[in-house]
C-alpha cells in the first residue's frame, strides 16, 4: 500500500499556469512592443539572455533564412524560437503544446518574441555581479650590494648609502 501511494502521488501532476500575456497583448506593454517592432534582433537576443541561453543563439534563425535564399533548402520552422519557446514553457510550467508552438514561431515568431520577453521579464531578478577591488602590494625591495665601497660595511646603512651614493 505504501509503494502505491507513492506511485500514485508522482502520477499527480501540477496543474499548468497561463502565460503572464496573451500572444497578441503587445498593448499590455508598449514597451517591450516597441523593442520587438524597432529592434526585434536585439529583443530576441534579450530573451535568450535572460532565459540564460547564449545572448547571440537567436542569429541562428536569421542564418536559417539565409540557407533557404542561398541553397534552396526549405526550412520554415525557425528553430530557435521554437526552442526557446519549448524551454520556457516546460520549465515555467506554462499551458500550451508542442504543436501551439510550432504554429506560433511559424507564424506569428515577432508576437512570439514579445510573449516570451513579457513572460522572462517581470519573473527575472536583476543580478549585479560586483568585483572587489583589488590592491596591488607594493614590491619588496631587496638591495644587494656585491662589494662594499668602502670600509663603511661595518658601520650602519646610512652611512653605507651616503659614501656610496657621494651625498
Amino acid at each position: 500500500p505504501a509503494a502505491f501511494t507513492l506511485l500514485q502521488d508522482k502520477m499527480t501532476e501540477t496543474p499548468l499556469k497561463e502565460w503572464k500575456s496573451g500572444l497578441f497583448d503587445c498593448f499590455e506593454d508598449v514597451s517591450t512592443c516597441c523593442y520587438g517592432f524597432w529592434c526585434c534582433p536585439f529583443l530576441t537576443c534579450t530573451v535568450s539572455r535572460r532565459f540564460g541561453e547564449q545572448t547571440c543563439l537567436p542569429v541562428c534563425d536569421m542564418l536559417t533564412s539565409a540557407t533557404v535564399l542561398m541553397c534552396g533548402v526549405p526550412v520554415m520552422i525557425p528553430p530557435v524560437t521554437l526552442s526557446l519557446r519549448a524551454s520556457i514553457r516546460n520549465k515555467r510550467g506554462l499551458e500550451g503544446s508542442l504543436c501551439d508552438d510550432i504554429l506560433i514561431s511559424c507564424c506569428c515568431i515577432w508576437c512570439s518574441w514579445c510573449q516570451m520577453h513579457r513572460e522572462l521579464k517581470e519573473g527575472t531578478p536583476l543580478v549585479i555581479v560586483a568585483q572587489q577591488p583589488q590592491t596591488l602590494q607594493p614590491p619588496t625591495v631587496i638591495n644587494v650590494w656585491t662589494t662594499p665601497c668602502s670600509s663603511a660595511a661595518s658601520r650602519s646603512d646610512k652611512i653605507m648609502v651616503e659614501k656610496c651614493s657621494g651625498f
